[in-house]
């Protein structure tokens, strides 16, 4: 099986070049297969030449080991997208840019120790010197991710790889680190192939597109002539499937199924009334002040500054004295960057963390009150769906066993039989099919998998999801399936959600009313039209600012 077929295309030198396509497009093998690191025995073909400082121009596909592992570092480098898997866990930040320059430019001691300070600072680090002291866990993602931007810069490349380097950064720091890539690409006069799913991280960075889908390369060109007229349907659909603030919010989203089967002859979209304007999901929220959970000055507080043996010497509040409330039928987004207490805050709704002051309270009843046989009941009534299926799913079990072992620990539907027919009406319910049942969570799809784990919470009939993170892994095509499925499954069951979220354009497709966290606390909440509209807190209007726009300038 081929998983790219005769692509040909040119990077120039400080020219930033976008390879865009969905999981399984074709993209990271492109990536790869250049670097020489594609691992197994697969067959490749064609040519990929490379102008190179030291030997003028290089085949890389031909190339010899021992010669591209001389140019790996030095001439071409690769940002990886998950930095704390790309770099060494039990070395400091400093000591593996240092090997770098020592492999390749014979730099050593000071002379390297002071190259890596300059590089840590080049990539914007707020305190350099500390990060050269750090261990990786010791860092933020995003400075661990400028961490790899110094290292792959370490020698001045003349071409630099990004394979998805901003997917799971939070908007203001995905534009910090795009800024930084755009003035280190025109610094170095480096030729960037910046490889994404996110269109809108195209328009921001990219001088031309190339688009993949499923191997093959359908349609290139000027960013803006891509994305102001597109020719093929797949990049119609990418285009259209992204949730985007516009005049009309939208309660259903394009895919680029729809896309894929529209004739060459018919609209270069499909007409809007396909998509109904967005309404409140549930038209009396406003008026009749229902509240299904509550928290009143919820604070959580970490201790700080102890060793193995030594007690810790302060604290610090990831949650400080928040109050929020959810409404029966009502999606609440919660939006912040990393760090700023939205899980944690999650975790006391779920009763997986216990608050150090406030209380939670669900349908008026407290939940420090609860005895086991109500935390029980709880725990079917409020439910989480996590950011990672796969990992959230048991990769020794069926789909049919992670939805029927629920049921059975519940003692819902009586019997067997009853609960497998339970679990092909969920199967159903989330656009899976019955075949499915039998199947292991690697024989899935990301999309597939995030169904399931919607099905599998669905399971015990909640009237709460905790959604968190939940589609922020997914390509925008999935994302646009699983939030559909989202608001439909809200609009049938009537189910209340919690959507904790870094993605403030899909805080604005799915939510009715949002709260803006920073540092802990809520600085802002309303309805998302006010608070996405009119934000009134300088925070809310610096998110608002770092969203990437939707068309190219």
């Amino acid at each position: 099986m081929a998983a790219v077929r005769g692509m040909s295309f040119e990077v120039r030198r400080g020219e930033t070049v976008a390879l865009v396509g969905e999981s399984g497009s074709g993209k990271s093998v492109t990536s790869l297969a250049l670097m020489g690191l594609l691992g197994g025995n697969p067959q490749v073909s064609g040519s990929a030449l490379l102008q190179t400082k030291q030997f003028g121009e290089i085949d890389l596909l031909t190339a010899p080991e021992n010669q591209k592992r001389k140019l790996r570092g030095r001439e071409m480098a690769m940002i990886f997208q998950e930095p704390m898997s790309s770099l060494n866990p039990v070395h400091r930040c400093g000591e593996q840019i240092d090997e770098v320059l020592r492999h390749h430019l014979g730099l050593i001691g000071a002379q390297a120790a002071a190259r890596s300070l300059s590089l840590l600072t080049a990539a914007g680090l707020p305190d350099p010197a500390r990060a050269a002291r750090a261990y990786p866990h010791e860092l933020s993602g995003g400075q661990k991710q400028r961490v790899m931007i110094a290292m792959a810069l370490a020698c001045s490349p003349s071409l630099l790889i990004a394979d998805e380097p901003t997917t799971a950064l939070d908007v203001t720091v995905q534009a910090r680190i795009l800024r930084l890539l755009a003035d280190l690409r025109a610094e170095h006069d480096a030729a960037l192939l910046f490889i994404t799913h996110d269109l809108g991280v195209v328009a921001e960075i990219a001088d031309r597109v190339l688009v993949l889908y499923r191997g093959d390369l359908v349609e290139s060109g000027s960013v803006q002539e891509v994305f102001r007229n597109p020719q093929h349907p797949y990049t119609r659909g990418l285009l259209a499937c992204r949730p985007q603030r516009t005049a009309q919010r939208l309660a259903v989203l394009p895919t680029v199924a729809d896309f894929l089967w529209i004739a060459s002859d018919e609209p270069a979209q499909p007409p809007i009334s396909n998509y109904r304007p967005f309404t409140t999901a549930n038209s009396k929220l406003e008026t009749q002040n229902s509240k299904l959970l509550t928290a009143t000055n919820l604070t959580v507080r970490y201790p700080t500054g102890g060793g193995l043996f030594s007690r810790a010497t302060g604290s610090v509040a990831a949650v400080d004295g928040v109050s929020l409330t959810l409404a029966p039928g009502e999606t609440l987004a919660l939006v912040g960057e990393s760090g700023c207490g939205k899980s944690t805050l999650g975790r006391v709704l779920l009763g997986l963390t216990k608050p150090s002051a406030g209380t939670v309270t669900f349908a008026d009843e407290d939940l420090t009150g609860f005895s086991a046989a109500r935390w029980r009941r709880y725990r079917r009534e409020v439910q989480l769906i996590f950011q990672d299926p796969l990992a959230a799913l048991d990769p020794m079990q069926t789909a049919g066993a992670a939805l029927t072992e629920p049921m059975l620990v519940h003692g819902l539907h009586g019997s067997d039989a009853a609960r497998r027919a339970r679990a092909f009406d969920l199967l159903a319910r989330v656009g899976l099919q019955a075949e499915h049942f039998g199947r292991y969570p690697h024989e899935f799809s990301g999309g597939q998998r995030q169904r399931l784990c919607i099905a599998r919470a669905l399971a015990l009939e909640p009237q709460v999801l905790v959604c968190d993170e939940s589609v922020s892994a997914l390509d925008v095509s999935v994302q646009a399936q699983v939030l559909n499925l989202l608001n439909e499954l809200k609009r049938s069951l009537g189910l209340a959600m919690l959507f904790i979220t870094h993605d403030l354009n899909v805080a604005w497709f799915v939510a009715d009313r949002v709260a803006v966290m920073q540092r802990g606390r809520i600085v802002e909440s309303g309805p998302a039209d006010a608070v996405f509209n009119d934000p009134q807190h300088e925070y809310t209007r610096t998110l608002l600012a770092a969203v990437p726009r939707a068309e190219p300038v």
